[in-house]
């Protein structure tokens, strides 16, 4: 299958009444990775990079090219997708690069400010035909802007994607970026809430830190991008710890990154079937 628009992974989801899977990379184990279960499980996927990411690399090219070449080449449906972009300039970039959406984060700025440049930022993504997704009601445990108590508003919701024009919204209903547990509570009847107000898929953040019950009650509630970083994280680090802790004099990165890989398929493969 060759690389597809974000909106077609989207649509499929919003069709089926299930949760397209949106997974964050960081190196090119990753990529393979998440594609490789994502095949065994015949489901179409997004592969997602953060802007934190691109700060780590010292750009978006290197890594989001590859994961581009990576898509065209999938068994699968794959899209690709930039994640928490702070700067108009980096969406742009993403949008030349090929990537089929863009998140515009501007949760962190008032309601006036955040509606005005995210407009702007839909008009030209919409020129090239790519989607754009926006956030409003702060998801917690980013750079401690956010609080995880803090929820989105249906009407307010409502009244933002009317006035911005996006195409997803990511909204705050109890979930924090980068946990480790798996302890958070969703309110499932404000999600309810938000799907009958909002007229666009809705994207749930912080979903590492959700139960795989709460996942599978937030999709079937409404939710339709779950994006997922740092349980990859924690099966794939677990994996390489155990790898070198085996064997001590274990120096060729393939013989502990290989394993990690498959390990991150695998729970790629069953995160899928919690989100059908």
């Amino acid at each position: 299958m060759p690389l597809v628009p974000t909106s077609e992974v989207l649509a499929e989801a919003v069709a089926r009444s299930r949760g397209a899977g949106s997974f964050n990379i960081i190196a090119f184990e990753h990529i393979e990775g998440i594609i490789s279960g994502a095949a065994a499980a015949r489901t179409p996927v997004i592969l997602q990079i953060s802007h934190n990411t691109v700060r780590y690399h010292g750009g978006l090219a290197p890594l989001g090219s590859a994961a581009l070449r990576a898509a065209e080449q999938a068994p699968v449906p794959v899209a690709v997708h930039l994640d928490h972009a702070e700067s108009e300039e980096l969406v742009a970039e993403a949008v030349e690069l090929g990537f089929g959406s863009a998140m515009f984060d501007a949760s962190t700025m008032d309601y006036a400010e955040n509606v005005a440049r995210t407009r702007t930022v839909v008009e030209r993504c919409h020129a090239a035909g790519v989607l754009v997704e926006a956030e409003l009601g702060e998801v917690g445990g980013k750079d401690g802007a956010h609080a995880p108590w803090v929820r989105t508003d249906p009407g307010e919701a409502k009244t933002f994607v009317a006035e911005t024009g996006v195409d997803a919204l990511a909204v705050a209903v109890g979930s924090s970026h980068a946990m480790t547990s798996r302890d958070a509570v969703l309110d499932v009847e404000l999600i309810a809430r938000l799907r009958d107000a909002v007229p666009v898929p809705l994207v749930l953040h912080g979903s590492s830190g959700v139960s795989d019950a709460g996942i599978a009650a937030a999709v079937a509630a409404g939710m339709r991008k779950i994006n997922i970083a740092t349980q990859l994280n924690k099966v794939l680090t677990k994996t390489v710890r155990d790898s070198l802790d085996a064997d001590g004099d274990l120096v060729d990165p393939r013989k502990y990154l290989g394993p990690a890989r498959a390990a991150v398929a695998a729970e790629i493969t069953r995160l899928l079937g919690v989100l059908r």
